[in-house]
């Protein structure tokens, strides 16, 4: 039996383990910053994930690898940001039309970075009862906003791992998740695994060998 990923006692435990590193990055500088929306779907806890608009690929070439692909929502830190949780509820907002209060968010994941060391902080929200369909997005920025369901993430048949070969015969491995309206890949599929191996520690085992919980 699955455990209330969303009980009160699940999220002290979460902003517990995250206070250490929610301290540590939020003030310091990063190139863009995501929201993790947990939310509830028909009553079933899941994730909310935005398909990026491929009118964007032109406009941010080079700048963020995550555009085009399944991502949370999210994009730059601007300037006038306060912090990268300013960036992720504020990018939210202009994507998907969602307004997260800063009291929903339970603290920031450990940050992942892309082969130009293009920096992304993930920000863990609890968003409550959310129709996916009932979001009005931006449709400059985003295709399609979409939801899987936690217990479809942790099942081992949905999941699945690529293997790279560098030119310099470095290995690893990223994860994969499958079998949902889209393929999570890439960015996003690290930080959905960070975020899975946060909720169900003794269900999920990552495949990332540097992927630890923080300790409170």
């Amino acid at each position: 039996m699955l455990p209330d990923f969303l009980s009160a006692e699940g999220e002290r435990r979460c902003r517990r383990l995250l206070a250490g590193a929610t301290a540590r990055y939020r003030a310091r500088p990063a190139a863009a910053a995501v929201l993790v929306p947990l939310c509830l779907v028909r009553g079933t806890p899941a994730l909310l994930y935005t398909l990026r608009s491929s009118r964007l690929a032109g406009k941010h070439k080079g700048e963020v690898s995550f555009l085009c692909l399944p991502s949370f929502p999210g994009g730059k830190c601007d300037p006038t940001d306060r912090d990268v949780v300013h960036t992720a509820l504020r990018e939210t907002l202009e994507e998907v039309g969602l307004l997260v209060s800063e009291q929903h968010v339970w603290g920031i994941l450990q940050p992942v970075s892309d082969q130009q060391k293009f920096t992304v902080v993930p920000v863990l929200a609890s968003v409550g009862p959310l129709d996916p369909q009932s979001l009005r997005p931006n449709r400059e920025e985003v295709d399609e906003v979409f939801a899987l369901p936690l217990a479809h993430l942790l099942q081992a048949q949905n999941r699945g791992y690529t293997h790279f070969c560098q030119r310099d015969h470095s290995q690893y491995t990223l994860p994969v998740f499958l079998h949902g309206p889209h393929r999570i890949w890439g960015l996003t599929a690290i930080i959905t695994e960070f975020t899975l191996h946060l909720l169900a520690p003794g269900i999920y085992q990552p495949c990332l060998a540097g992927v630890r919980l923080p300790r409170s």
